[in-house]
């Protein structure tokens, strides 16, 4: 259950970081409370995870689905550039996210 959280917690990051452009300097205030929503979300299930994943390796995936899962949803929803660098380092980065899940102890 612990890498569902975790999983969750990722999700919840970039959905956070996906609002936070709309917080103008979070002087908007229902974007700004649907971004404090979304990160404590986010912190509340890293937090339930580190009960069995090592905080390392709980670290390293959630930021690394926070940004894989950023620069992903840019791309698709914000028509930021791809590039075949792009693509191919947000790869290297899910990869990595999928092999600490393999050689994780718990």
């Amino acid at each position: 259950m612990a890498w569902v959280y975790l999983l969750l917690a990722g999700v919840l990051e970039v959905s956070a970081t996906t609002v936070y452009r709309y917080t103008d300097g979070m002087t908007r205030l229902w974007p700004t409370i649907w971004l404090i929503v979304l990160g404590f979300g986010s912190l509340y299930f890293l937090n339930r995870s580190i009960a069995t994943v090592p905080i390392g390796t709980a670290y390293a995936v959630w930021t690394g689905i926070g940004a894989a899962g950023t620069a992903a949803l840019g791309v698709m929803a914000f028509g930021e550039a791809v590039t075949p660098l792009r693509i191919a380092f947000l790869t290297g980065l899910v990869v990595c996210i999928v092999g600490l899940k393999f050689v994780s102890e718990h």
